[in-house]
């Protein structure tokens, strides 16, 4: 494989893709680049991964900026009798 870097594309000639599939769509998986193929020095396809559908949100900071104010930072945030574990 080689870099193109003219389109910013990775190249892989037809033959080599063919020897190579599984590992070519594997890494694609991995570093999620599209690849032109090419024929004859000629580009005849470009490879490229799916968008990700399925990603969860982080949930770093997802609450952030949810409390407002609380007065009483050392004082417990609920009543110990409303917990049922304690019982």
């Amino acid at each position: 494989m080689k870099f193109n870097t003219e389109t910013a594309v990775k190249t892989i000639t037809a033959t080599e893709f063919k020897a190579k599939c599984l590992r070519v769509i594997g890494q694609m998986g991995k570093d999620r680049e599209p690849m032109t193929i090419t024929k004859h020095g000629q580009p005849v396809a470009i490879l490229s991964p799916l968008p990700q559908t399925n990603e969860k949100p982080s949930i770093v900071g997802a609450m952030r900026d949810s409390v407002l104010a609380y007065s009483e930072p050392f004082q417990p945030v609920a009543d110990s009798s409303d917990w049922t574990a304690s019982q």
